[in-house]
């Protein structure tokens, strides 16, 4: 393959020079096209003849190929004497540059001659061909122009023409290839002469001419940045600068022409320049200008660019120069935000800010906050240079007053409303979206919009304590979202609140934080171990300081595995401090650490080894005597306390029953030892006094009464035992003993100190609760037994009628009161009277 090619490079070169020396080797062919360069996508024809002398050379007939490039093409049949002559046609030539030779069909194949066919487009018309005159030394004229977009692929060359009218003469520049620009020397044209200047392009398949531009050099001058010589005020007119100027230290003889002015402004407090520059036409250098329409007492910078002719490209902008215009009085009102702290004594915060109609009309402002109308010493509350104000509200104060003032005089004041805020939650689901690195877009909801005049958006650095960074812009009550926009940093919180307006006070805030963008947290709490139980631990930490968090924390992650086992994770709340990480092995190492997250990035802590032990013996003992000792303080406690009340507890579970059997009524007896009576059992114990008789007077005129007082025993006795006189039997015993019972009532007709009456007395049972007699079998008698005695019966009933005691109806005889206990026992209680 190599030597193929070697032999058709030798035979092409031989055949291009056209070398007839006859030691030269000839190509054994001649080829004919149609054309070397043709447009790209164009027929190609060509035609191979191969000469006779070749032919005898080879000495056989042979058959002729073509190629173009590396790639076989078909020929077309040509009828020829020896088929020494064969024609090739190629529809479309997509090659912009490719060899066709004609070969013999040998082995190897052998090349008879070959041509080199390029092809490519027309160049275009140049366009957009400008002209720029410098004017600094040397002055000299650039000139430029756009090829155009579409590759030719062939060689194109560019002319640049010019033609100067006044002294008709005309030059021409040639460019090398690929150079699409041009620099006419100070001696070639004129700047107040009019010239024509155009471009041609020629390549292989034709030339073309660009569209002439007429130009005076000097209109196409850019002139240096000119100088502001100085910004001063204009006497007595308020709003006003005068503005003095120079062209550059170059184009200084030219101070005689008139030129194009154009200057823009910007404020001292600003960092954009207006939008509309102030344009001044046909201006001399020499002649001062005035800007007007400024607002009073304000800083302004200024920059100024100049131009020959409207149509001449602008100088680039001077530097700046500063001036001050007059000042006057503050005008318009200032927009305000009232708060209150503080119950007893009000301590005001009032913030403001210039409202779109405020002028402060100088630069040096400060502001009086006053109780009166109108401001002075008197009722002046705050005089400040800064945007808020602190102060007690003085007694009776329903309003304060707000000014601006500066040399030049006072603005009229702004009346603002003290009003206690409004205990009303209108606003909920309030959010911040940030929008870029310089703007917060503040999104909230409203439950009532009805009493709702308008809103308050705030917003304040938190890690700055300035209050006069704080700012806030009013909204109307119909949006729901406002564009906070400022020089927000990054990284760092801002604290927004949103208040609602009512027509008369502020309601409470919705705060939230926000960032313009976040990142991970600078550091990770570190985490402590609090308490350790059986299986479970309990990890706490501290909270991150404001300043580190670079952003909102989404939750706290605490991954913990120990030496065997895989990694756990635990999700926390942000707002929590500590977790309990359960069902953890005894005897087992184990790890962790956190991970702390916001909506930047996250970070992870150190790692921290902890061991959950197992219960030991001696912590077995110690539980258990602490046991012992909680029960045995329990046992002692509460048997002292049965001791200390041990009557009261008897008491309770059980109850004294009244046993007539065992009624000490049995062992009243005489002085005399003959008339002790034995009792009835002997064998019973020494009998308990659990019940107790009492003695009541009852004047004489209940006698008359006496069957009423018998009816209406059931009602009366259970009182009768607070008139006592006293039992004679038993030493110091005066009324009802608290731990006796009432068992019966002894009724007098007189009292006791008087003598013995003759009738009977009346006895009357008691009535009381216990089932003494009537639901209990007792062994005491049913009727009384009294000791035998020759004046009275055996047997006689006391305490009613007795059924198994048959009473005869007899005369009643006189009853002896020795023969009774009973009325013996009355007997000596009338004795000891007297």
């Amino acid at each position: 393959m190599i030597s193929k090619w070697v032999s058709a490079i030798v035979m092409l070169v031989a055949f291009v020079n056209g070398a007839s020396n006859e030691h030269v080797a000839q190509p054994c062919a001649n080829i004919w096209t149609s054309s070397s360069v043709v447009p790209l996508g164009s027929p190609v024809t060509a035609t191979c003849v191969i000469r006779d002398d070749c032919l005898a050379m080879i000495g056989k007939a042979v058959h002729i190929e073509w190629q173009l490039g590396n790639r076989f093409i078909p020929s077309s049949p040509v009828a020829s004497e020896g088929g020494k002559i064969s024609q090739v046609v190629i529809s479309s030539f997509n090659h912009t540059r490719a060899f066709l030779t004609c070969c013999f069909q040998t082995s190897p194949v052998q090349v008879a001659g070959g041509v080199e066919i390029r092809a490519g487009y027309p160049p275009e018309a140049p366009h957009n061909v400008s002209c720029q005159t410098n004017l600094t030394n040397p002055n000299t004229l650039n000139c430029s122009w756009d090829p155009g977009q579409q590759e030719t692929h062939l060689l194109t060359n560019y002319t640049l023409h010019t033609e100067i009218w006044d002294t008709k003469k005309n030059y021409t520049y040639n460019l090398p290839p690929g150079v699409h620009h041009y620099t006419i020397p100070r001696s070639d044209f004129v700047l107040f002469s009019e010239m024509k200047i155009y471009v041609k392009a020629v390549n292989d398949l034709g030339e073309v001419v660009s569209a002439p531009i007429t130009l005076e050099p000097v209109s196409a001058a850019k002139f240096d940045p000119p100088k502001i010589q100085q910004l001063e005020v204009v006497p007595k007119r308020y709003g006003c600068l005068r503005l003095r100027w120079s062209l550059s230290q170059h184009q200084a003889w030219m101070h005689n022409c008139r030129f194009n002015l154009e200057v823009r402004l910007k404020t001292a407090d600003s960092s954009q320049w207006n939008e509309r520059p102030s344009s001044v036409s046909q201006i001399k250098p020499t002649r001062p200008t005035d800007l007007c329409r400024l607002l009073h007492g304000t800083q302004y910078s200024a920059q100024i660019r100049v131009r020959y002719q409207p149509r001449s490209p602008w100088s680039e902008w001077s530097s700046s120069q500063s001036g001050v215009t007059l000042e006057s009085a503050p005008t318009g009102r200032l927009d305000s935000l009232v708060k209150l702290s503080g119950d007893r004594h009000i301590n005001i915060h009032l913030f403001w800010k210039p409202s779109k109609q405020f002028r402060a009309n100088s630069q040096n402002v400060s502001y009086i906050v006053s109780v009166q109308k109108k401001p002075g010493e008197r009722g002046k509350v705050c005089s400040t240079k800064r945007n808020y104000c602190s102060f007690q509200l003085p007694m009776k104060a329903k309003r304060v007053y707000l000014s601006a003032v500066n040399t030049a005089g006072k603005s009229p004041p702004t009346e603002v409303q003290i009003y206690k805020p409004k205990a009303l939650v209108v606003i909920s689901d309030i959010k911040v979206i940030p929008r870029d690195d310089q703007a917060l877009l503040v999104q909230w909801k409203s439950v009532d919009t009805s009493t709702i005049t308008g809103y308050v958006v705030e917003w304040r650095p938190l890690l700055k304590a300035d209050l006069s960074l704080s700012q806030f812009e009013n909204v109307d009550k119909n949006e729901s979202s406002f564009i906070i926009t400022g020089s927000f940093e990054p990284y760092k919180p801002y604290g927004i609140s949103v208040y609602p307006r009512f027509k008369d006070g502020i309601g409470l805030p919705q705060t939230v934080n926000a960032y313009t963008s976040q990142k991970a947290p600078s550091m990770v709490p570190k985490i402590q171990i609090k308490k350790t139980q059986q299986s479970n631990i309990e990890l706490t930490w501290d909270e991150i300081p404001l300043y580190q968090r670079n952003g909102i924390i989404q939750g706290y992650k605490v991954y913990y595995w120990n030496e065997k086992g895989p990694i756990n994770v635990v999700n926390v709340n942000p707002k929590e401090r500590s977790v309990i990480l359960k069902d953890l092995k005894t005897a087992s190492l184990y790890e962790a650490l956190m991970m702390v997250s916001t909506c930047g990035g996250s970070l992870n802590g150190s790692t921290i080894h902890f061991e959950v032990k197992p219960f030991d013996a001696v912590t077995i003992v110690m539980i258990v005597i602490a046991t012992g000792v909680g029960l045995s303080l329990l046992f002692i406690f509460m048997v002292m306390t049965c001791f200390s009340n041990h009557k009261r507890l008897k008491n309770c579970f059980w109850p004294v029953v009244p046993d007539p059997a065992n009624s000490s009524i049995k062992r009243w007896t005489s002085e005399s030892p003959e008339e002790t009576h034995p009792a009835w059992d002997k064998e019973e114990p020494n009998p308990l006094y659990l019940s107790h008789l009492s003695f009541l007077d009852l004047p004489m005129k209940l006698r008359k009464q006496e069957d009423d007082l018998w009816s209406n025993s059931a009602e009366d006795t259970s009182d009768l035992g607070e008139s006592i006189c006293g039992s004679p039997f038993i030493p110091g015993y005066s009324g009802s003993n608290s731990d006796s019972v009432p068992y019966a009532t002894v009724i007098f007709s007189g009292p006791c100190s008087s003598p013995p009456p003759k009738d009977t007395r009346v006895y009357l049972r008691s009535e009381s609760t216990q089932p003494l007699l009537e639901n209990q079998e007792s062994f005491s008698p049913k009727c009384y037994q009294n000791m035998t005695t020759d004046r009275v019966p055996r047997e006689q009933c006391f305490f009613g009628a007795c059924h198994d005691c048959a009473v005869e109806e007899k005369a009643k005889p006189l009853i002896l009161w020795d023969d009774f206990p009973f009325l013996q026992a009355l007997a000596m209680n009338d004795m000891e009277n007297d």
